[in-house]
């Protein structure tokens, strides 16, 4: 029976908190509807106070009201999850009411909201990058605020964010076995996050895309290529002593340092089987040179018997 008498009472609640509801958005009381609005914010009851905080947008403009209705608006589409929302109120407050107490709080609640707004790492990232942008403003705005704190290591972990995307971007390369694409990507990520904690995973996949890529390169590029790599593999046991990526490193530098030495003896026969076809090359033109002379002294030596023969002829003819 009390588990009866106490779900009427609930339900009695509930309807007269609907009446209640449904008279505000009728009514043209702006006290009532503020009232109304506010022990909705109160009860956490998100949707119905800002349906009633919209109608009074009109009604408090101007007015001492206005503030707290903005401010209220717009911590209910925060608790709503309306972030994109919240965050353009809270900024519009810190913009309207600049005296207002409430303003660094404002400020603080758009950057978070932006925070909140920021998309997984695997998609687009400008609201990520939009978010760091407005943390840094309230950074710059308010430097000894208790929250900065708060805001820096929201920073870093959206930085991290936009770090761990490229590193994903340049490891796609990798898997598809486009070496140079990886390299470059992976450095990319390295100039772009200096200080990025993925270094070592950086510089792992590096190795070994500067590796494959030298030792399957083709021949005009592959000594560069090689040196690249060798260069590269004892920057990384030079940078990390005694960890298992300079084993790694030094693993592949043996390798690099025997693929040398195999390539020197195949540059070498390159290298004569060049010298060779040029000498031919060389006797060759060398011999049509020859022929192309021996047949123009030919022709000059007719040319000339010609001339020397219409000479005579011309001596010989009387002339009348």
């Amino acid at each position: 029976m009390k588990k009866y008498l106490i779900l009427f009472l609930a339900f009695i609640v509930v309807a007269a908190c609907n009446k209640q509801q449904e008279l505000a958005l009728k009514s043209a009381d702006k006290d009532y509807i503020l009232k109304v609005a506010n022990e909705n914010f109160a009860n956490k009851k998100w949707a119905n106070a800002l349906a009633l905080y919209e109608r009074l947008s009109n009604l408090v403009a101007g007015t001492d009201d206005a503030p707290n209705v903005v401010y209220n608006s717009a911590y209910a589409n925060y608790y709503d999850k309306n972030y994109k929302l919240a965050g353009h109120q809270f900024k519009n407050f810190a913009v309207t009411f600049p005296q207002d107490p409430r303003v660094e709080d404002a400020a603080y609640m758009s950057a978070l909201c932006y925070y909140e707004g920021s998309l997984d790492y695997n998609l687009d990232q400008s609201s990520t990058e939009l978010a760091i942008n407005e943390m840094q403003n309230f950074l710059n705005n308010y430097p000894n605020s208790e929250k900065s704190k708060n805001i820096n290591e929201l920073i870093d972990e959206l930085t991290y964010k936009l770090e761990f995307k490229a590193y994903e971007n340049a490891r796609q390369y990798f898997k598809m076995a486009d070496y140079k694409a990886s390299s470059t990507a992976f450095e990319n990520v390295l100039n772009d996050f200096p200080s990025t904690k993925l270094r070592t995973k950086i510089y792992d996949y590096m190795l070994k895309s500067k590796y494959e890529l030298a030792v399957n390169s083709v021949y005009d590029l592959k000594k560069d290529r090689l040196e690249e790599a060798s260069t590269f593999a004892k920057q990384v046991e030079r940078e990390m002593p005694n960890s298992e990526l300079a084993k790694t490193a030094a693993d592949l530098q043996a390798k690099l340092q025997k693929e040398k030495e195999n390539f020197a003896e195949v540059e070498k026969k390159v290298e004569a089987r060049k010298k060779e076809i040029a000498e031919k090359q060389q006797a060759a033109e060398a011999e049509q040179n020859a022929e192309k002379d021996r047949r123009d002294a030919e022709k000059k030596a007719r040319e000339m018997k010609k001339d020397s023969a219409n000479a005579t002829n011309a001596v010989a003819t009387p002339s009348f």
